[in-house]
Parts: C-alpha cells; sequence; structure tokens
C-alpha cells in the first residue's frame, strides 16, 4: 500500500470532499443520462475491492470510473488496473487524478477512452478480474459484452441497482428469474454479494443498490448450438412471459407445431414457460430446432 497509517486506512483514497473538489474543480455535475452516481465513502469501495477478491496478480478492468474511488482501492490491490471510461471530461483529468494520489502505482494503470460496449480489445496483459460500479441504464448489456469478449475474465463482482441485482441473480422459478439471469448463468456461477446503501453516493441515487459476483465456469455449457443461437432462444421465450414455450417459440422455430418438435426433442414439456428453464435446457432447445422436419 502506498499511503496508509496505523489503522490501515489509506489517505490516498477519495472521501466526499475529495469527490466534491474535483467535480468542482472539472465543472462535472453527475448527468442521469449516463447513470452517473459517485461513490463518496473510502469504506465501500475497500469493501468492494475484497468482496471482489482482487489479488496482487490480478488485472481488473473497471467499466465506468468516474473520478476514481473504486480505481485508486483497485490499484492498492492489483497488479494493474485498466478504466474504460466514456466521458471526455472524466477520461482527461483520471491519470492526474491518479498520478497525485498514488504516484507509486501510476505505471499500472491504464485509460481506455471508450464506450465499454465498442470495446474490443484492451492495453497490456489480458484482464483476470472486472470490478465496477456500472451505470444503471446500461449495466446489462455492458457486463454481458464484457464476459462476451474478454473470456480471460475470470471473477467479476459488478455493483448496479438492486433490482438488476436479482435479477442476475434469480434462479428458476423465481418470479424475477429472465433473460439477464439466463445469459448471465451461459458465463458464469451467479450470485448476490451483498447490499450497498444510498448515501454512499453522490449524488445520492432514488434507488438501493446490490452486489453480484460472477465466477466463470470452469466449464462451458455443453452443447453443440453456438452462443448466438442458445440466445435466440432465450429472448423468444421471455418475449412473451406469459405464453408457454410452445406458444412463445413459434417465431423462432417457424410455427407452433415446429416449435413443440423441438422442445418434445429436448425433453421438455411445451407447455412449460421460460421461468422454469436452466441454460442448460434453453441449450437442449436451440440443438433440437428442426427436429420435426
Amino acid at each position: 500500500m502506498d499511503t496508509a497509517d496505523a489503522s490501515g486506512a489509506s489517505d490516498a483514497l477519495l472521501g466526499p470532499a475529495d469527490i466534491r473538489e474535483l467535480a468542482a474543480a472539472l465543472g462535472v455535475r453527475p448527468t442521469k443520462q449516463r447513470g452517473q452516481n459517485f461513490v463518496i465513502d473510502a469504506n465501500t469501495v475497500r469493501r468492494i475491492v475484497r468482496t471482489a477478491d482482487v489479488r496482487p496478480d490480478d488485472t481488473v478492468v473497471e467499466v465506468g470510473p468516474g473520478l476514481g474511488s473504486l480505481t485508486l482501492a483497485l490499484l492498492e490491490a492489483a497488479d494493474r488496473v485498466t478504466a474504460v471510461e466514456i466521458d471526455d471530461v472524466l477520461a482527461a483529468a483520471l491519470p492526474a487524478t491518479i498520478e497525485a494520489r498514488m504516484p507509486a502505482r501510476a505505471a499500472r494503470f491504464s485509460l481506455v477512452h471508450s464506450d465499454a460496449l465498442r470495446v474490443t480489445e484492451l492495453p497490456g496483459p489480458a484482464p483476470t478480474a472486472l470490478v465496477a460500479n456500472l451505470p444503471y441504464n446500461v449495466a446489462v448489456p455492458v457486463l454481458l459484452h464484457m464476459l462476451e469478449r474478454f473470456p480471460t475474465i475470470e471473477r467479476t463482482l459488478v455493483m448496479v441497482q438492486a433490482e438488476v441485482a436479482d435479477r442476475l441473480a434469480a434462479v428458476p422459478g423465481n418470479k424475477v428469474y429472465g433473460v439477464p439471469s439466463v445469459k448471465a448463468n451461459w458465463y458464469a456461477e451467479v450470485r448476490r454479494a451483498g447490499a450497498i446503501g444510498r448515501t454512499v453516493f453522490w449524488p445520492a441515487p432514488n434507488v438501493d443498490s446490490g452486489l453480484v459476483s460472477l465466477v466463470r465456469r470452469a466449464e462451458p455449457v455443453k452443447t453443440t448450438a453456438s452462443r448466438t443461437e442458445v440466445f435466440a432462444v432465450v429472448d423468444a421465450a421471455f418475449a412473451q412471459r406469459r405464453k408457454t414455450l410452445r406458444a412463445a417459440l413459434a417465431g423462432w422455430a417457424g410455427s407452433a407445431p415446429a416449435a413443440e418438435a423441438a422442445l418434445v426433442a429436448a425433453g421438455i414439456s411445451p407447455q412449460a414457460r421460460g421461468e422454469a428453464l436452466t441454460v442448460e435446457e434453453f441449450a437442449r432447445i436451440a440443438e433440437s430446432k428442426g427436429a420435426g422436419a
């Protein structure tokens, strides 16, 4: 650690006054459009790093670093940190913040000024972990894109809106189980890893936040179908949640009888609904397309 006092607290981390001072100097006001809520509590970012199980040999990618609260805590714990920031002002300012507050670690930091949804490569060693306070409006697409694009990411911890955290971690049969749950489970074992109060943010959001842990599957889902084919079934199954799979998958299969044939071939009741199925069962359906032809 670069600058720690006897209590183990690091004065390199940003507190509420530091955040407001930085924001004022940059003329930054958090925008709802980008879902910006900056973490102003050093204990919270330490807790996130601990919960993420960040290790000294990790290369961590962070999405949406903002003013750098979590970035600094990650740099204390990891070997390297690469931050992806879309905001022009924040992206321009972050390297200077790192240099000023943690100069001994600055060479271990990289910035990618880009929309995370468009990122296809990162500088330096391949990332081993993803840790982020994700903007609420794009949390699920960004998470799924990063997991798909960077297969070396073994461990992920994201802070998202509590409702989104519940959806991501839901299991079959749960009323909030849906597309995000199944797609996240394609890549990883997913679980809720804690709750975060509103008061640790500036501005305080009008929703609660939750932490979600994703540990990449040691073995991918065993299927001859591609990810794209499986995800097409998932999207169709949940597009009309109340319909049976026979009806919901009619468009995907070409007709309701064709959907029924695929379901029967996959060993799944045509009367079942999407929220009852595991990702492995969706994969079996994808494999069975055209079974009745």
